[in-house]
């Protein structure tokens, strides 16, 4: 689910808590997190709505001056969704992946989350392969970093989310790069030879 930045920042101050989106089906639930760019969201409730259901009230709690100029912005195509959320604060992700001073026991345990996804139910390793493309094609449209390492896209950026989840990597408008915290763990794995 995304939002524009200037909802972003009301969402950060608590002037907007409620978001409609048309979907063939939700792809939020009541009791998940939401992260942004502004922070994490709890979804406190989802439900399908009609046009006609949209409250003034809802309307300005999600950002419009009315309900005509939200479902305006909405377009036609599936069913309507109100979600209900609150700002929870930053997400943690960011102090980690300015993290440059990465201490021994950090260091083992990334390579430890990294060997276990590895480990995964890929046929091969490719969380080495993977931090090495970004930083050698930062800011790169996922579907040509993704062609380039053989996979479709969505199982690309599925990857890349576990290692921004890790702090190693940051999402840019267009495609990633390395976080300072990435950029000390690759030097790390180049140095062991992975």
């Amino acid at each position: 689910m995304l939002f524009r930045r200037d909802v972003l920042e009301r969402i950060r101050t608590g002037g907007v808590t409620v978001a409609f989106r048309r979907w063939k089906r939700p792809t939020v639930k009541p009791g998940g997190r939401l992260r942004t760019a502004v922070g994490t969201l709890a979804i406190d409730g989802v439900h399908g709505v009609s046009d006609a259901e949209v409250s003034e009230a809802d309307a300005r709690s999600a950002g419009f001056d009315s309900p005509a100029e939200l479902l305006r912005d909405l377009g036609q195509a599936g069913q309507l969704y109100c979600i209900r959320f609150r700002f929870l604060g930053p997400d943690g992700r960011a102090a980690r992946q300015r993290q440059d001073d990465v201490s021994p026991a950090e260091l083992e345990a990334v390579l430890r989350d990294l060997a276990r996804l590895d480990r995964g139910r890929a046929t091969q390793p490719w969380t080495a392969a993977t931090l090495a493309l970004i930083a050698r094609r930062p800011g790169r449209p996922a579907g040509e970093l993704a062609a380039e390492r053989g996979l479709d896209k969505p199982r690309f950026k599925r990857r890349v989310r576990q290692l921004t989840d890790m702090g190693l990597t940051e999402s840019l408008t267009v495609g990633y790069r390395l976080s300072p915290r990435g950029e000390h763990i690759l030097a790390h794995l180049v140095c062991r030879g992975d």
